[in-house]
């Protein structure tokens, strides 16, 4: 069954469902790792979107290549970056108040 969308179209779609959901999941939450996780959906579904701007014509832009592989690398250091502090946030929370921890 074809509705007439190419596969740029499709694309963007996908992109835009993805960062609606990443959106959505954000501000409906109140954990930290699940927000972290949102972050990510959203972030994915921008590079989607760059991807598919990157893919209008025959030749690709190299440009758009090159701020998606630069967004990858940003995106797995902020995810760990992320996750070593909510561990840290979590773990202060779990001490008991004005002691150490035995």
């Amino acid at each position: 069954m074809d509705f007439g969308m190419d596969t740029i179209t499709w694309y963007l779609l996908i992109a835009a469902v993805m960062v609606i959901f990443g959106m959505v999941r954000l501000l409906l939450v109140r954990d930290l790792l699940a927000r972290l996780i949102a972050l990510d959906v959203t972030g994915i579904g921008v590079l989607l979107t760059l991807v598919a701007l990157a893919a209008r014509s025959d030749a690709t832009d190299p440009v758009l290549q090159a701020l998606v592989i630069t967004g990858l690398v940003i995106a797995v250091a902020f995810t760990g970056l992320g996750a070593v502090l909510i561990r840290r946030i979590e773990g202060q929370q779990d001490d008991p108040p004005g002691g150490d921890a035995p």
